[in-house]
């Protein structure tokens, strides 16, 4: 295995202001912060509150929890992220400064309105923010003709859409199952980690370990991708439980298919390359789940735990922490405190899951055990990322 590297600011090169506070420099600076600290205080809350311990929150349902991890966590990830890949696919500034504090302001104001019976602010505070950063990222995409990644504006906006249909249904305005809110939020969100993993999983894996020949087949690209936004359809009608289970059991094969071809067996001895071959294979699993799930073989909640903790929750944790290493200047080598990060987030998978699955009496005490290595995990990264997040990168260079 590959020597663990650290994060010490003291690899920082003579001359170069390692402490200069840079949170406001980049999208991924605050909004990973803010998504970690989130995820690590979020859950331990939301099963206090599961279990009695607290009194229920604006939707007064489970929900609450799906919401704020769909809508809230992961919805920060990606406006981070897409902020800060824009500026590189575009060569034009993206928000910093006043323009990101107001974007991460907004973002907390969701959050905290979530807890007040202010449930019309709350609605309008979560539905603006996918759409503000729709419009912020469609600037720098239009300005430079980057067709390629003019899609994410629609889904961005399409996310707003379904969180508004949310709490609208939660006001009694519009007749909007919650459920059908979650899912096509969910289907979106795999879209998006469909496509970035096909774009940089097996870049990143033929980079990070010489002679991996990590490769893509067109006719399983189209099958992978169209798949996923079949199942947002079928979401969105919605389908009968019939044509959902085909669907997903159609892209499970491609998903699986795909991830072969990326030879994962060979990423063993690089966790910032295998984590993400670990999370792209829960897409197969939660697939294979979610047609179980719609013959009634499974409760769909386990899917979809098998999507929201294992896909969504070790792929954003592997992207932030390849992304922020690189922009800010650091290795690309995950030390001992982010391998247990890793580890963590898909032990969390493994228990909500299967613990649930084969010891369904057993359901609080495999939730407890999942949100505690999941509260863990990003526990970890907030501590070791917010020196890395809040400082000026190492090598000198803006962002």
């Amino acid at each position: 295995m590959s020597k663990p590297s650290t994060i010490d600011e003291r690899q920082a090169p003579s001359g170069v202001p390692a402490a200069k506070f840079a949170l406001w420099a980049l999208g991924f600076r605050p909004f990973y912060l803010l998504a970690s600290i989130f995820a690590a205080l979020s859950i331990p809350l939301w099963i206090a509150q599961y279990a009695g311990y607290l009194p229920a929150a604006l939707a007064h349902s489970p929900a609450w929890h799906g919401h704020e991890m769909l809508f809230g966590y992961t919805l920060a990830v990606i406006v981070g992220f897409l902020f800060t890949a824009s500026r590189n696919w575009t060569g034009q500034p993206t928000p910093s400064g006043a323009a990101l504090l107001a974007f991460a302001l907004l973002w907390v104001a969701g959050r905290v309105l979530m807890l007040t019976p202010y449930a019309m602010a709350a609605a309008i505070a979560n539905a603006a923010l996918p759409v503000a950063a729709a419009i912020a990222l469609a600037i720098p995409l239009w300005k430079s003709r980057n067709q390629r990644n003019y899609f994410f504006v629609p889904l961005l906006m399409l996310l707003g859409a379904a969180v508004l249909a949310m709490h609208l249904s939660w006001l009694g305005l519009l007749v909007w199952p919650e459920r059908a809110s979650l899912l096509v939020g969910l289907d979106m969100v795999l879209f998006i980690i469909a496509v970035m993993g096909g774009r940089v999983i097996p870049m990143f894996t033929n980079n990070g370990i010489p002679g991996t020949l990590a490769t893509r087949h067109p006719l399983i690209e189209k099958l992978a991708l169209g798949s996923v936004l079949l199942l947002l359809v079928a979401d969105v009608l919605p389908a009968p439980a019939a044509l959902i289970t085909i669907i997903a059991l159609t892209a499970a094969l491609a998903h699986a298919a795909r991830l072969y071809l990326w030879q994962p067996w060979r990423t063993l001895r690089t966790p910032l390359v295998w984590v993400l071959h670990a999370a792209y294979a829960w897409i197969v699993v939660y697939l294979v789940l979610r047609a179980s799930a719609a013959l009634g073989l499974v409760a769909e909640a386990l899917a979809l735990h098998a999507l929201t903790i294992g896909a969504i929750g070790g792929m954003t944790l592997g992207m932030m922490t390849r992304t922020a290493r690189g922009h800010t200047g650091r290795p690309l080598v995950a030390d001992r405190y982010e391998i247990a990060a890793f580890v963590l987030v898909l032990c969390a998978a493994l228990i909500r899951v299967f613990g649930g699955m084969i010891f369904p009496d057993a359901y609080l005490g495999t939730l407890i055990g999942s949100g505690i290595c999941w509260s863990l995990a990003f526990t970890l990264y907030a501590i070791r990322y917010w020196p890395v997040l809040s400082r000026a990168r190492l090598d000198g260079k803006p962002g």
